[in-house]
C-alpha cells in the first residue's frame, strides 16, 4: 500500500468517528490549550523568565493618550523610539530665534548665525535622568501649536519620566526643562541627575554665584567663553551661560511624583573681536545673571510661553489630505511651519519691548504690499526638504526665509515670528497684496484640493478667512470676515460683477476662468477701487471654470486614476477569495469523496432474472 493510499484510509477513518460538533469541541480545546499555557511552555523551554513588558508599553500608551487628538489634527508629531513604520521622523527640536537644541543629551545650544540657528556653542544643557532599571519604552512628541517637545520614559513596573523642554518665548534667552518622576510601586526607588556641562572650549571660565528671592535660596552656575563665527574671519561671539543648580540624587517614595525645573540662560554678543570680547565678558555675565534672577521668580512661566505659541498658530492653513505619493499634506506643512517659526524671534511678545518698538513691529506686520511675489509654493520642492536631523532642517528654514524675502515679504519677516507666519500662509495660497487689495492667484487648474486660510491679517483689526471647496468636480470660493474695523468687498476673476459687501458668514464666489490670467478673487475694503478695478483689469473672454480632471481628483482622494473606492476593491477581494474557496472544494471532492459518488459496478450470471451484486 503507498503513502496516498494509507493516507486515505487514516482520513476516512477520522471522518467516520468524528462528527463536526466534534470536530468543533475539539479545536477549541486546542486553541483554549494553545492560549492560556502556549506562552508558559514557550518561557519553560527557552528558560526566559516572565517580563512586564505588556506593563510597560500600557504605560507609554496611556502617557501618549493625551497627544492621540493633535496627532490626528497634524498638530503635534509622535515618534516612538526606535521610530515605527506610520511615524514621521521629524528631529525633536525646540528654538525661539535666540537659540535653539535638539532634544538630545549629546545636543549642544545652536545661536543664530546669518537667516537660521546653526552655530553650536559649547554648552550641553539638557539634564539626564538614570536609574537601576534601564527605559524600556520610550517616546517624543513634538507639541507645535504650544512650542514645547514632550519626552516619555517608561521603565519598568510602570515607573515613568517625563520631560517637558521649550525655549521661551518672553524669556527669549531662557531654555526651561521641567522633569516629572512618577513612582506608583509600592517600593523607594532612586533617580540620578546629570546636569548639563560644557565640552572642548578652551576659552570658557567658571564659577557659581548663590542668589536667594527671601523664600528660596538658589546656586547658579556661571560659564563664559567665546565661540568662533567662522574660520573665514577673526571675529567671535561672547556667550554667557547660566545654569540654576539643581540635585544629583533624588529618592521617590511609594506611590509619589516629583517635579524637577531645571532653567539655562544663553546670552551671546554679536559678532566682535576678540579684544573687544575681553571688555563685553563681564557685561554678558551680569546680564545673563539678571534673566536668571528674573526668571527663577516669574510665576506662569510655561502659560506665558504656551500663549504666544498659540497667538502665532492663530494664523494657518488647512489642506485636505491626499493619497498622492509626491503630495505635501499636514503634517509636513505643520511641520515645517514649526520649524521656521523655532528660528525666529518674536520682539513684539518679549518681555521689555518699549511700547515705541512694538508700534514699529505693528505697522510692519500691517503694511503687506508685494507679498507674497511668487507661485504658490506648494509647487517649489526645495522648501519640502527632509526633517529628520539639524542640517535638513537648517537647510529647510534658510530656503524658506530667503524666499520670503526676495518674493516681497521683507516687511513681514521685520515683524519677527507673526510676520513669517503670515508670510508663509499668503505664499502657500498664492495671496499678494498688491495695490489696496488682496488677491488670489492660484490658477483653476491647479486646484485638486481643498484649503482654508485662517485669519490672515488686513490692517490692523481685519482677519479675512478664505475657503476653496470642490464641489461637482468644480473649485468654489468662500470668505468670511473674522473680524473688521470697517466695510471689506469682494469680487471674483475680472471684477465684472459689482462688489459684494463679506461678512462674518461665508460669502459664495464662482472660481472663473480668464483670458487673459487674471487673479481669481479679489477683497479690498475700498468699494469705489473695486468698481474701478473692472476697467483696469482689460480682459477678453470671462467664463466659469471647466471641471476639473476626475482622474487627478481621484489620485489625489484614492492615490490611483481609476477612481474606485475603498469597498470596490474589499468586493474584489471578497469575489477572488470565494473563488480560490470553490476551486478548492472542488479539488478536495475530486480526491477524497470521489468513490462516493461512483455507481456501484454489477455483475451478472445467468439469465437477467437471476441478477447477483458483487
Amino acid at each position: 500500500m503507498n503513502p496516498f493510499d494509507w493516507f486515505r484510509k487514516l482520513w476516512s477513518l477520522a471522518h467516520v468517528n468524528l462528527t463536526y460538533r466534534r470536530y468543533a469541541i475539539v479545536f477549541i480545546l486546542i486553541f483554549l490549550f494553545l492560549r492560556y499555557f502556549g506562552p508558559s511552555m514557550t518561557q519553560w523551554i527557552s528558560g526566559s523568565k516572565p517580563s512586564n513588558e505588556g506593563e510597560d508599553e500600557q504605560c507609554l500608551s496611556n502617557s501618549l493618550a493625551q497627544f492621540s487628538a493633535d496627532s490626528e489634527e497634524f498638530s503635534a508629531n509622535i515618534r516612538h523610539y526606535p521610530t515605527k513604520d506610520d511615524e514621521k521622523p521629524y528631529l525633536a527640536f525646540v528654538g525661539n530665534g535666540v537659540f535653539g537644541l535638539t532634544v538630545d543629551p549629546a545636543s549642544p545650544v545652536y545661536i543664530k548665525s546669518g537667516r537660521t540657528l546653526s552655530l553650536p556653542a559649547y554648552w550641553f544643557p539638557i539634564v539626564s535622568v538614570t536609574s537601576q532599571a534601564e527605559a524600556a519604552y520610550e517616546a517624543t512628541v513634538v507639541h507645535y501649536t504650544t512650542g514645547i517637545v514632550h519626552r516619555i520614559q517608561c521603565l519598568p513596573r510602570g515607573t515613568s519620566v517625563s520631560h517637558q523642554y521649550y525655549a521661551h518665548r518672553t524669556l527669549p534667552n531662557v531654555f526651561v526643562q521641567e522633569i516629572t518622576i512618577n513612582n506608583p510601586t509600592n517600593d523607594i526607588q532612586s533617580f540620578s541627575l546629570r546636569q548639563g556641562t560644557y565640552l572642548n572650549w578652551p576659552t570658557a571660565v567658571s564659577h557659581v554665584e548663590p542668589f536667594s528671592n527671601g523664600k528660596e535660596n538658589f546656586r547658579f552656575q556661571v560659564v563664559t567663553g567665546m565661540v568662533e563665527v567662522s574660520s573665514k574671519t577673526a571675529n567671535v561671539m561672547g556667550v554667557s551661560i547660566v545654569s540654576k543648580s539643581i540635585p544629583q540624587n533624588v529618592e521617590m517614595k511609594a506611590r509619589s511624583t516629583k517635579t524637577i525645573q531645571c532653567l539655562t540662560v544663553i546670552k551671546y554678543s554679536e559678532a566682535i573681536t576678540k579684544v573687544e570680547y575681553a571688555t563685553r565678558k563681564d557685561i554678558l555675565e551680569k546680564e545673563a545673571l539678571n534673566i536668571m534672577e528674573r526668571a527663577v521668580v516669574k510665576p506662569d512661566l510655561k502659560d506665558d510661553h504656551v500663549n504666544v505659541w498659540k497667538q502665532l498658530w492663530s494664523t494657518g492653513v488647512t489642506i485636505s489630505q491626499s493619497k498622492h505619493t509626491q503630495a505635501i499634506n499636514g503634517d509636513k506643512i505643520n511641520a515645517t511651519f514649526y520649524y521656521v517659526l523655532s528660528h525666529v524671534a518674536s520682539p513684539y511678545h518679549e518681555d521689555g519691548t518699549s511700547k515705541e518698538k512694538k508700534a514699529e513691529l505693528m505697522n510692519s506686520l500691517f503694511y503687506a504690499e508685494g507679498c507674497f511675489g511668487g507661485h504658490h509654493t506648494l509647487q517649489a520642492n526645495n522648501l519640502w526638504q527632509g526633517l529628520s536631523s539639524i542640517e535638513e532642517v537648517n537647510t529647510a528654514v534658510s530656503y524658506w526665509l530667503l524666499t520670503l524675502e526676495k518674493q516681497g515679504c521683507h516687511n513681514l519677516l521685520k515683524a519677527g515670528a507673526p510676520g513669517v507666519m503670515q508670510a508663509m500662509v499668503l505664499s502657500i495660497g498664492g495671496l499678494r497684496f498688491s495695490n489696496q487689495h488682496l488677491e488670489l492667484n492660484m490658477h483653476p487648474s491647479d486646484i485638486h484640493r481643498e484649503y482654508v486660510f485662517r485669519r490672515i491679517s488686513y490692517g490692523n483689526l481685519t482677519h479675512v478667512n478664505i475657503s476653496v471647496e470642490i464641489q461637482d468636480n468644480k473649485p468654489v470660493l468662500y470668505v468670511a470676515l473674522d473680524r473688521s474695523d470697517k466695510y471689506y468687498y469682494g469680487c471674483d476673476a475680472g471684477c465684472l460683477d459689482p462688489p459684494v459687501l463679506l461678512r462674518s458668514e461665508k460669502t459664495k464666489f464662482q472660481v472663473k476662468l480668464t483670458e487673459p490670467l487674471t487673479a481669481i478673487l479679489y477683497i479690498t475694503y475700498d468699494k469705489q477701487h473695486m468698481e474701478d478695478l473692472r476697467h483696469a483689469i482689460h480682459v477678453k473672454n470671462v467664463e466659469e471654470a471647466p471641471p476639473l480632471h476626475s482622474h487627478i481628483i481621484s489620485l489625489h482622494k484614492h492615490g490611483h486614476h481609476l477612481g474606485f473606492s475603498t469597498m470596490f476593491w474589499v468586493f474584489i477581494a471578497l469575489g477572488i477569495t470565494t473563488f480560490h474557496i470553490f476551486v478548492f472544494r472542488l479539488i478536495y471532492n475530486e480526491l477524497f469523496h470521489r468513490n462516493d459518488k461512483l455507481p456501484q459496478r454489477t455483475r451478472y450470471t445467468g439469465d437477467l432474472n437471476n441478477m447477483h451484486r458483487l
